[in-house]
């Protein structure tokens, strides 16, 4: 099972890093933040797991982030709250 995640997890890096990279050059850190979160979001709402982010920045800076101790269920994928 820790293998299937580990590429699972990848993939959440990987659609985050793809969806940011839209918005180089434009000078909106903020933007290129949600971009990647939602991507991030979207992706893992198809991992089948329970879950809870233990790192995260939302309340570092209020950038439109994950935060520390959201919750995912388990279902048809991560669903977080």
């Amino acid at each position: 099972m820790e293998q299937t995640l580990t590429g699972e997890f990848l993939k959440v890096a990987e659609q985050a890093a793809i969806a940011c990279a839209r918005s180089i050059g434009h000078g909106d850190r903020k933007h290129s933040d949600h971009l990647a979160v939602e991507a991030m979001r979207v992706a893992m709402e198809t991992i089948q797991m329970d879950g809870t982010i233990v790192i995260g920045e939302g309340e570092r800076d209020e950038a439109p982030m994950l935060y520390v101790g959201e919750k995912g269920r388990h279902g048809h994928g991560l669903s977080f709250h």
